[in-house]
């Protein structure tokens, strides 16, 4: 990655917030590297230079600042775009697939050569993903030492070490110290009922209430509870229950309540919540990129802060959607609720049982060969949930990224019961492709219709929308606000 050494001086010395998460800063003398906004005084820039990634300056031989915290930086995706294959691979990273595996297979999961992924890495990132994956495993290991009350062995357990030995042995040829050294004692969260509370950055602005109100509308009764300044849910992670508090900060964050027996559990459910809750995207480029277009403009200047709300589960979000084939919305979420009555896993918890929530959403595994003829919808749709179900127990890895958007669809396709509206769905919400667009959707056409109330036809939008690419599952998100048949309507603006 070019880094242009001025423009990252200057972004410095002005402690420049837009900067943050996007470059990192080693200063040559002290062996250490900071975010832009660090307090501490900028050194000689001769004694400087800087760095795409986190994992790019501690591939370079130097440590995480104490003060500014670059583990608590946003996680920004701003190569999306530039290299999705790389952000799909940031994805499986994040969900576990470098733990105890190679680069090759990571490689083949993407389509990709060994070395050619390597490439891409160094040139976007500035480093191997196994530089990356070491790095994400000590920032958070970090961020829990100094955020939480853990126990140190708790600790490496958390943050995905497979033993204290080599979690001390990391920290200190890192820092110099034991990791107990870093604690800081007037830092640690209060402890939330034997749960583990986290902050998890992004990059502002951040349009709360839609996401809020999004998930409020498809929160299913015992797995789900929305309330305006709180979303809670049960979840089942490699075969371990658990539940997940998120609700919004003050400074940028949010922040996460994990309720976990199983702490090894704790990476794949932090990197499930930022997917929910789309904590890497980069709003102003994105923003910036769909305001060239005079239709859309309007509407990213009037949500400038709107993401686009992934999925907690491929196999949940399958059923959900299938669910919802040709009914509303309220009318899938009141199936989707009795199908977790009558088949999701009972799970207690003093604090779940607190919030009303007493199931979890029924994995593929339970599905198989359960009667789903009693939820009143036709049969061929009860066939295609169980033969999808079958599909899904025989491999796992149905919903996780592929080697380009095209393979992804035609790969979900083949499912049964799911169509393009579908995989398109899936994509855009499930693997995080920010180039999905469902161009079939009837609130995307209403959205685009003119001022005589004509709509476009499916194929009319999916041509209009290659020049909102690689941002038309963000253009899609702003659309649906825009609905005629929402209570947003008043963000669309004048058409041109």
């Amino acid at each position: 990655m070019n880094m242009d050494f001025e423009a990252c001086w200057r972004a410095f010395v002005t402690r420049d917030p837009r900067f943050d998460g996007r470059i990192f800063g080693a200063v040559k003398t002290t062996g250490i590297y900071c975010r832009p906004i660090c307090p501490a005084r900028s050194p000689k820039p001769e004694n400087m230079t800087f760095y795409p990634s986190a994992a790019a300056a501690q591939q370079a031989g130097y440590r995480p600042c104490l003060r500014c915290r670059p583990e608590a930086s946003p996680d920004l995706g701003a190569w999306r775009g530039t290299s999705n294959t790389v952000s799909r691979a940031l994805a499986l990273i994040d969900a576990g697939a470098m733990d105890g595996r190679a680069v090759d297979a990571l490689a083949g999961r993407l389509g990709v050569g060994e070395r050619q992924l390597r490439r891409l890495f160094r040139q976007h990132l500035g480093a191997s993903p196994v530089t990356v994956a070491q790095t994400r495993r000590v920032l958070l290991a970090k961020q829990l030492i100094q955020e939480t009350r853990l126990p140190m062995g708790e600790v490496a357990l958390a943050s995905g070490f497979g033993s204290v030995r080599r979690f001390n042995e990391t920290f200190q040829q890192l820092f110099g110290r034991p990791p107990g050294d870093l604690r800081r004692s007037r830092g640690a969260e209060t402890p939330a009922a034997d749960g583990i509370t986290v902050r998890l950055p992004y990059k502002p602005p951040y349009d709360w209430t839609a996401m809020i109100r999004f998930l409020a509308a498809r929160a299913i009764s015992g797995v789900e509870r929305v309330e305006a300044d709180r979303y809670a849910r049960t979840l089942q992670v490699d075969g371990a229950c658990g539940l997940v508090i998120v609700t919004p900060r003050e400074d940028h964050a949010l922040q996460a309540e994990i309720h976990f027996a199983k702490l090894q559990a704790l990476p794949a459910v932090i990197a499930r919540v930022r997917r929910v809750f789309d904590l890497s995207a980069d709003p102003s480029l994105i923003g910036a990129h769909l305001s060239q277009d005079p239709l859309l403009a309007p509407m990213v200047a009037a949500r400038p802060g709107l993401r686009t709300p992934g999925a907690w589960d491929g196999f949940e979000l399958a059923v959900r959607a299938i669910l919802g084939q040709q009914i509303t919305v309220t009318a899938a979420r009141s199936l989707a609720s009795r199908l977790v009555a009558l088949y999701g896993e009972p799970w207690e918890a003093p604090v779940a049982g607190a919030l009303g929530l007493n199931r979890v959403f029924p994995s593929a595994k339970r599905m198989v060969g359960m009667d789903l003829a009693v939820l009143g919808m036709p049969r061929s749709r009860g066939a295609a949930l169980e033969c999808l179900a079958r599909t899904v127990v025989a491999d796992p890895t149905i919903f996780t990224p592929r080697a380009d958007l095209a393979t992804a669809i035609a790969t979900l396709k083949a499912l049964p019961g799911v169509g393009e509206w579908t995989a398109q769905y899936i994509a855009l919400r499930e693997l995080r492709e920010p180039d999905a667009f469902p161009y079939s959707d009837i609130g995307l056409l209403r959205a685009m219709a003119d001022a005589e109330g004509v709509r476009p036809s499916a194929q009319q939008l999916l041509d209009r929308s290659e020049t909102w690419t690689p941002w038309r599952a963000y253009a899609a998100q702003h659309l649906w606000a825009c609905d005629p048949a929402s209570n947003h309507a008043s963000c669309r603006g004048e058409r041109s």
